[in-house]
């Protein structure tokens, strides 16, 4: 028998309905500079009301609120709402010139935020240029009013944003990335809580220190707002217990458990990277595990196991291990018969380097990437808009639902059309071109099933027969491992303008992505809704 120990449970981000009458709750989000030193100097970020990371979104289950945003920093800026459904209401999702054009210094948008049926974690952030670095914080969904966790209580709730610092001004960074068609630079450092942690110079002092009771359990509310890795996070000789993922719930998954004595203990994080040619941060960033009471130097703390930064294996049996916890108070709808399927290649690829110019990509060669062969330009009038007035010539049509096989670097903006209520299959297949990576693919809009997985081709006779349709996990972002597929279902039941996009920031600069265009139903409550009055202008 195991003496008493502490618990941590995780509610993951990678990263429900009606109730009572909604509860609309206000914010004011001012975009602004404020200065920040890390890593022995100081500079000056964009952040929403001076913090860093950004002010936490408390709301509960089917609530609304709005968020007044006002850009009085130097840039065009968008904010997301990452893994809200924003049901009929594609007008505040977020993504620049997908369902907005940006909000431009000195000028306000009110963004109308509406949950349906998230319930857990989730996270705000920019998605406008590599804004999102420093502009980003948590989404709290809490249970209904008169509802509970489907689990004990925890003693506490804390919020663990996981994230990234570059000394360098990071728009410049992103700049001299896109010149130069190579690689970024790589961050300086990883953060928890936006504290670098006591392994990088002049970090000691302010990394962040989670104190607990022994014997209690605490739920970590756990975000990943990296720009462009995958991290594998751990604390020494405890036991974590995944609870939820993407908020929704899931049935509990135990790592690494051990008994434990109080004292203190390393919280850590490092990059997890499958391309055995890619350039990344190999750092690690840390926290602190502090029993009340208890006191040891830095020099004695125990270290969590963590994987190696390139173990594919452990990655992918965490992240496709989790099920969705299907019960009578979360039950869940998996679409069984599928009326299109689109098999889509996810790929790094490159350009020919244009004339009288110097290019860092492979051989001399612009670094790209695509779906199905396509890379993603973003139009100067955003698509929704477009989409909503019939303005024409801003996009193309007809994204192929196979990959080509000729190569097509060149095309234009390719949304996908779906029907409103059809039951959709996406198998997204990783590829060796360029170099093979894993890819968190992102969907907006929605929350997807994940049903399938494997290494090499998706086989369409054979791969199917081994879905799980009975609790797969729920969820926004999953990873496509490398050289391998990832296979998800979802209804297409949300009208509307909706962005799909591999959530490396670098992968999405170069153009991995796709927009599908849901269209309205017959019914009143199958309708996008009107757009806002304010919207930022193009």
């Amino acid at each position: 028998m195991f003496p008493k120990h502490m618990y941590i449970l995780l509610i993951l981000i990678f990263a429900n309905s009606l109730g009572l009458e909604a509860y609309v709750r206000r914010y004011k989000f001012v975009v602004k500079e404020a200065s920040y030193k890390r890593l022995c100097q100081r500079k000056r970020i964009l952040t929403v009301n001076g913090k860093f990371p950004g002010p936490i979104i408390k709301v509960h289950k089917g609530d609304t609120t709005v968020v007044d945003v006002f850009n009085r920093g130097k840039y065009n800026i968008t904010l997301h709402w990452h893994g809200v459904k924003q049901p009929r209401n594609p007008w505040t999702d977020g993504p620049e010139y997908i369902t907005q054009c940006p909000i431009q210094p000195g000028h306000k948008f009110s963004q109308k935020v509406i949950f349906s049926k998230e319930e857990g974690t989730l996270w705000w952030h920019a998605h406008s240029d590599w804004s999102r670095a420093t502009v980003h914080g948590a989404i709290i969904v809490y249970p209904k009013h008169g509802t509970s966790y489907p689990f004990p209580k925890p003693h506490k709730e804390v919020p663990i944003i996981l994230g990234e610092w570059w000394k360098e001004d990071v728009m410049k960074v992103m700049r001299d990335f896109v010149a130069s068609g190579g690689e970024p630079r790589n961050s300086d450092a990883y953060t928890i809580n936006s504290q670098p942690g006591d392994l990088y110079p002049c970090s000691k002092h302010n990394t962040f220190k989670l104190k607990v009771n022994y014997g209690k359990t605490y739920l970590l509310r756990l975000v990943n707002a990296d720009m462009d890795e995958i991290l594998f996070f751990g604390v020494a000789k405890h036991k974590l217990t995944v609870v939820a993922s993407d908020a929704s719930y899931t049935k509990p998954l135990t790592r690494n458990y051990i008994a434990i004595k109080p004292k203190q203990y390393y919280i850590a994080a490092r990059p997890y990277v499958s391309g055995p040619e890619a350039n990344f941060d190999n750092t690690t960033t840390t926290a602190i595990l502090q029993y009340n009471g208890i006191h040891i130097s830095h020099s004695s703390l125990d270290f969590p196991y963590l994987p190696n930064y390139n173990d594919t294996s452990a990655a992918v049996n965490f992240c496709f291990s989790l099920k969705s916890l299907n019960s009578q108070s979360h039950p869940i709808q998996v679409p069984l018969e599928i009326n299109i399927r689109i098999i889509s290649t996810v790929s790094i690829n490159t350009f020919p380097c244009p004339p009288n110019q110097t290019c860092d990509g492979p051989n001399g060669t612009r670094l790209a990437s695509s779906m199905n062969n396509i890379s993603f330009v973003n139009p100067q009038i955003d698509i929704l808009e477009a989409y909503f007035y019939q303005i024409p010539a801003v996009f193309g049509e007809h994204f192929p639902s196979f990959p080509p096989l000729v190569f097509n670097y060149t095309a234009d903006v390719i949304p996908l059309e779906l029907q409103y209520n059809t039951n959709v299959e996406i198998v997204l297949q990783g590829t060796n071109i360029g170099s093979g990576i894993d890819h968190p693919m992102h969907l907006h809009g929605y929350s997807f099933y994940v049903v399938g997985w494997g290494f090499g081709n998706f086989d369409e006779e054979k791969d199917p027969l081994n879905y799980n349709l009975v609790d797969p996990q729920l969820r926004n972002t999953i990873i496509v491992p490398r050289n391998g597929w990832t296979a998800i279902r979802f209804k297409a039941d949300n009208p509307g303008v909706w962005f799909m996009h591999c959530h490396l920031e670098r992968h999405l600069t170069w153009g991995m992505e796709t927009v599908f265009i849901v269209r309205s139903g017959r019914g009143p409550k199958e309708h996008v809704l009107p757009p806002p009055s304010d919207m930022p202008p193009c």
